[in-house]
């Protein structure tokens, strides 16, 4: 499939697409990556779901199922430069009502960013995807059971949750190979 996006793996890379973003863009790619939610539930947040609290409890709207994410102390960090009222979009358009920005208008930040880091050509394909799976591969990363992983993105087997975050064949003979006994 010519259109699949990947997660960013090189921590570099993403604190580069991170640096070139500022305000409720940087948010866009830090609390997507940090929550790993599908993008339709992350522009739907609004400032009163997050400032202040320690986590955030969401009924999600494709599964139709509740989550809770607790936030980490870099989430907290990243949410100190929430500002408006409790009832403001978090990813709020410029243009006219409280209303969040599109899908689109998220991809084309995103895509900005990979841009003004000089990465376009690295990176490939970014997309709003991006930040789901780049939240599944550093929780792979991490250690966390890929059995716990693929329960966080509600997958029916390990096998998908591996492609879908892009551990390939190689990595994981990388990481046998790595076992010093």
């Amino acid at each position: 499939m010519g259109n699949e996006v990947y997660p960013i793996k090189s921590k570099r890379d993403f604190n580069k697409i991170k640096n070139a973003l500022h305000g409720r863009d940087r948010l866009l790619l830090t609390l997507g990556t940090a929550f790993g939610l599908r993008i339709s539930d992350l522009l739907t947040l609004k400032v009163g779901d997050l400032r202040g609290k320690d986590s955030l409890v969401l009924t999600e709207a494709k599964r139709k199922k509740k989550r809770t994410i607790t936030f980490s102390s870099s989430v907290k960090r990243e949410l100190t430069i929430l500002e408006g009222k409790d009832d403001d979009y978090i990813f709020k358009s410029r243009k006219g009502e409280n209303k969040p920005i599109t899908r689109i208008q998220a991809y084309r930040i995103l895509n900005g960013a990979v841009e003004r880091a000089g990465l376009t050509e690295k990176i490939g394909n970014i997309g709003t995807h991006t930040l789901r799976k780049t939240f599944g591969y550093r929780l792979y990363e991490n250690g966390v059971n890929i059995t716990r992983i693929m329960a966080i993105l509600a997958h029916s087997s390990e096998r998908e949750t591996l492609k879908y975050i892009g551990v390939t064949a190689d990595e994981i003979a990388e990481a046998y190979e790595s076992i010093d006994i």
